[in-house]
């Protein structure tokens, strides 16, 4: 195996990708306006929602309830007459509207147990049901508060304070953002090293190699270097330009190191990528085969449900896949700023298992080579 043929074959491979336009304004928009679309679309966090008070009480409590809600989490309250509810909710104008009755503070500092109505527009799913969450722990607070007739800091045995370290106020974009440019390296380390492949075959230059002085094992490693230093170079961009420039994300560990893992995991997905492509014979089966690859491994590596959800025996099925370990140390150095000490036994399992595929790929693609020889 020489070097020289590997690097001769992986400027080849680029000038190939360079006439693919189509692969190249997919690869583009992966790293850039893919991750800000993202990140600003995927918000699920309650953020300017419009509410309604309906305040018949006109007491201390009512107008200090009114001044709970506000930005980021609320836009500032309108106060509404009863009557006005119904057209301002069918117009769309409020997703709360709560309603506080006469005589409330006075019932309630006379033991009794008056009642608040919060109405909800349902439409608007997920903010409605974050927000109703919101709202009942506001005014539940505010309504001990009053109750005790003692400010929070009292004299307690215990007191709990939560601190967020990352993202103190909980952006989801910022996690959004990070996780899918996780996701896109997956995506197209497989999806460019198997189309090159394809479009070898399809081109009809799969011959010309064949009859060269080259082993599979350098084709192989010419197609994963070329694909992989184009996805690390659009990485990498779009960390710095795209996440911490353009939408403000901090990124709180090593860039360099969270590359260096990232090149490993390049190395075991552009594997699987040639391994699809030699099974594939054609650009439409090659399609079909990632939905049923991409997907598993992108649902199951953890970076969308948490794998601790997940039943044991997926668990433990999931660590024979490189991108679960990619995951969780991207995570660590990217969000929590993990440093090589912590991460390295990740990137040993994900250097071992890219092994694995490349040595079970390059036996598949040997066979694939001798028979079409």
């Amino acid at each position: 195996m020489k070097v020289s043929n590997i690097a001769q074959l992986g400027i080849k491979e680029l000038r190939s990708l360079w006439h693919d336009r189509v692969l190249l304004l997919l690869i583009i928009w992966a790293f850039s306006g893919g991750i800000y679309a993202m990140a600003k679309s995927s918000s699920v966090a309650v953020h300017n929602a419009p509410i309604a008070i309906v305040d018949q009480d006109r007491s201390p409590l009512s107008t200090r309830l009114q001044t709970l809600f506000t930005p980021p989490w609320f836009k500032a309250p309108d106060l509404l007459e009863e009557q006005q509810v119904d057209l301002a909710l069918d117009r769309g104008n409020y997703t709360f509207v709560l309603f506080i009755p006469h005589r409330f503070e006075a019932d309630l500092r006379a033991g009794q147990q008056p009642e608040l109505q919060l109405i909800i527009d349902a439409t608007r799913m997920t903010q409605a049901f974050l927000g109703s969450r919101y709202i009942q722990q506001i005014v539940q607070q505010e309504l001990l508060q009053t109750l005790n007739d003692r400010p929070d800091n009292s004299e307690l045995p215990i007191r709990l304070e939560t601190r967020v370290w990352f993202n103190p106020n909980l952006e989801s974009s910022w996690f959004g953002s990070v996780m899918e440019i996780i996701n896109n390296i997956t995506l197209l380390s497989i999806i460019l090293t198997g189309a090159a492949l394809i479009r070898e075959r399809e081109h009809g230059t799969l011959e010309h190699l064949m009859v060269m002085p080259l082993t599979p094992a350098e084709i192989m490693l010419a197609k994963l270097t070329a694909n992989a230093c184009v996805v690390l170079l659009a990485a990498s961009l779009s960390l710095y330009l795209v996440v911490q420039w353009a939408l403000g994300v901090p990124v709180s560990g090593s860039i360099p190191l969270f590359l260096a893992g990232a090149a490993i995991h390049l190395f075991a997905a552009g594997s699987i990528g040639i391994f699809l492509g030699t099974l594939a014979r054609s650009m439409p089966q090659f399609g079909l085969l990632l939905i049923l690859t991409i997907l598993p491994l992108q649902l199951l590596s953890g970076g969308i449900t948490p794998r601790e959800s997940m039943p044991e025996t997926v668990q433990q099925l999931m660590l024979l896949a490189p991108t679960t370990h990619f995951v969780s140390f991207a995570q660590a150095i990217l969000y929590r700023g993990a440093g090589l000490a912590v991460v390295w036994p990740s990137f040993l399992a994900t250097a071992g298992i890219g092994l694995v595929f490349f040595l079970l790929t390059l036996g598949l693609f040997r066979r694939s080579l001798a028979r079409e020889h």
